[in-house]
């Protein structure tokens, strides 16, 4: 699959990131608890030499518990500070803040010795795009302060935000990288919805989730659309298909995704399994492990 998705905003996005970036004490990055690794955008590791570093294991209700504490003992072992978060329901804004203020203890020791006292702790908060860095600050602010949406791009410029006098936070648009050297990254990043799925192939997207799936999940899909082995083992025989894709077409006819003639409709069926991964309705599954 072609994974290669670079609008022109991200390369503005980009610039505005080092043009700030002097400002900055500490860089928030959130990533997908569910691809910790592939949902970190290398260029972040080049703009934040010298700075003060958390990372954000977001939307990790939807990732499975113990291989997001695999990836947590993973980070903190290179020095970095390290939490877990679901920005949407979780209550974890005061402990956020509190971390904020560890990572940054040294900076505020010197500022004490050189007699600054009470300038705010800047952080900018990066990741890629549809990792839910508006509704992770809107959490942290009490309010509406960023646009949201449960689609890439919705932020195009930066916003600063005030968390009361002792802390103020950069809001930046979600970017990627020009070239995934390796295509499994691409597909990582496509599976949680950070690349546009009007420009991918999500039959065949679905059909690499399902892959992973009977790898590392194997009960997930048959349990959540009651799908048997005598099933696949029928379709492929009467389609000449592949066990990934009867278990797609198993997918179809049992949720009904039925096209002319009652032949099993693919894109319909991947859109469903794509939207229930996506959303946690399979579990909670991780991707990636260390």
């Amino acid at each position: 699959m072609n994974f290669q998705w670079y609008p022109g905003h991200m390369t503005k996005a980009i610039r505005m990131m080092q043009e700030n970036i002097k400002l900055i004490d500490i860089i928030i990055e959130l990533t997908d608890a569910r691809i910790p690794a592939a949902g970190r955008n290398p260029d972040i590791d080049e703009l934040g030499k010298n700075k003060f570093r958390l990372i954000v294991l977001n939307k990790s209700d939807l990732a499975d518990p113990a291989v997001t504490k695999m990836w947590r003992d993973y980070y903190e072992s290179q020095g970095l500070f390290v939490m877990e978060m679901n920005s949407k329901t979780g209550n974890e804004a005061t402990k956020v803040k509190t971390m904020i203020q560890n990572a940054c203890a040294e900076k505020i020791e010197k500022d004490k010795k050189r007699g600054i006292v009470g300038r705010p702790i800047r952080a900018m908060v990066a990741g890629i795009p549809n990792v839910g860095k508006s509704t992770f600050i809107n959490k942290l602010a009490g309010k509406a302060s960023a646009k949201t949406g449960n689609k890439p791009g919705v932020t195009k410029g930066k916003q600063w935000i005030s968390l009361g006098k002792n802390m103020q936070l950069l809001d930046t648009p979600g970017i990627l990288w020009p070239k995934f050297e390796d295509e499994t990254i691409g597909l990582h990043i496509a599976l949680i919805g950070s690349l546009n799925d009007e420009n991918l192939d999500t039959t065949e997207l679905a059909c690499e989730l399902i892959k992973i799936l009977k790898e590392s999940y194997p009960n997930a899909i048959f349990e959540k659309y009651n799908i048997t082995d005598e099933q696949i083992n029928e379709l492929s025989i009467e389609q000449f298909a592949t066990p990934l894709s009867a278990v797609l077409s198993a997918i179809a006819i049992n949720r009904k995704c039925l096209g002319q003639g009652g032949k099993p409709d693919m894109d319909r069926a991947a859109a469903l399994l794509l939207d229930d991964f996506r959303n946690g309705r399979l579990g909670r599954i991780s991707i990636e492990r260390p």
